[in-house]
């Protein structure tokens, strides 16, 4: 038999229909023909578009802006300025020693009226909280109930004290770490009362710290981390602990420490007497008293105001491209 005999065969035998495919019977469904909606976005529509966007957002974003600017706030970092002179190149010495003076006044200026509730945070900067391992340190089950006090297995360092290993509550890091400097406020030798009523959050009070767990051997360790807890009152009842708890996802974070519940005045001298007992010289961290009044939108960011105008007037800029292209090119009028 010649070769072309023999490449003719090859090729009805390779056209001939296999017994054993696999392929799928013939559908419209499998073919993907069945009908379907193809918009086509016409010149008028793309144009409207974008105006109408532009036209919504800039509002917006012009409102959100006012409301920021409205918002009136006073920054004060004092962690370099509460260390003595004489521990000024050695301010890690100065926060261990357990004989230094941590009291530290400061004097803050009103710069314009602050209707009450003037909100009082702390400011850390430089503190990764979002660590993996830090994060990891705590138990969740420990927090919510009394039944499961031993259950510290996730808490490494901060699991147990002693010889008699007994469980710390709370466990972890996040916990050992808790911030302690405090604040106390006058004006004209008034005292301002700081409320911390309801400065945690609700869902966290009622689902994730338990009316019946108590603190129990918490920083009676030979390594004391910050701030002690009240042993008498169950975690639910310890806001400061609670929002401590609440990590944050960037270095630099405030947490709220309490409310002022009076108005200030402009040009008010207010005292502020801070125990600076929180070490963030360790890791070369920052701190800083926010006093801050807030509006519709909530505290000082002008970045969702900003955000709103940028796409607003990016938009209005586009459309008005659009239209200029649609009068120079008359091409893009006809309709396919």
């Amino acid at each position: 038999m010649s070769s072309n005999s023999k490449a003719t065969d090859g090729a009805s035998d390779s056209s001939a229909p296999r017994r054993n495919s696999k392929k799928p019977k013939y559908s419209r469904f499998t073919q993907q023909e069945l009908p379907a909606c193809k918009p086509i976005l016409t010149p008028g529509w793309v144009i409207t578009t974008f105006i109408f966007v532009g036209v919504v957002f800039i509002p917006i974003g012009l409102a959100s802006l006012f409301a920021s600017q409205r918002v009136v706030e006073i920054v004060d970092r004092y962690d370099s300025d509460c260390v003595p002179q004489n521990f000024s190149s050695n301010k890690l010495a100065f926060i261990r020693s357990s004989e230094t003076n941590k009291t530290c006044t400061r004097r803050i200026t009103v710069p314009k009226f602050m209707k009450s509730p003037v909100y009082v945070y702390y400011q850390l900067d430089n503190f990764y909280q979002n660590h993996r391992r830090y994060v990891k340190s705590r138990s969740d089950k420990q927090l919510r109930s009394k039944a499961y006090e031993s259950e510290t297995s996730t808490c490494d360092p901060e699991r147990y004290v002693g010889q008699n290993r007994d469980p710390i509550v709370p466990c972890g890091l996040i916990a050992w770490s808790l911030f302690n400097d405090t604040y106390g406020f006058s004006v004209k030798d008034k005292v301002l009362e700081v409320s911390k009523k309801n400065i945690a959050w609700k869902s966290d009070k009622d689902s994730k710290f338990g009316k019946d767990v108590y603190p129990k051997n918490f920083q009676t360790g030979g390594l004391i981390g910050g701030a002690k807890l009240n042993a008498s009152k169950t975690l639910s009842e310890q806001d400061d602990l609670i929002v401590w708890m609440r990590t944050a996802a960037l270095p630099t974070f405030r947490k709220l420490y309490g409310r002022i519940e009076e108005d200030l005045n402009p040009n008010d001298q207010i005292t502020v007497v801070i125990q600076n007992n929180y070490n963030t010289y360790s890791f070369g961290g920052k701190k800083k008293l926010v006093l801050s009044t807030t509006s519709w939108i909530g505290g000082k960011n002008d970045f969702l105001g900003i955000a709103y105008l940028t796409v607003g007037g990016l938009c209005l800029f586009l459309a008005i491209c659009f239209i200029i292209v649609y009068v120079v090119k008359p091409s893009y009028r006809h309709q396919p």
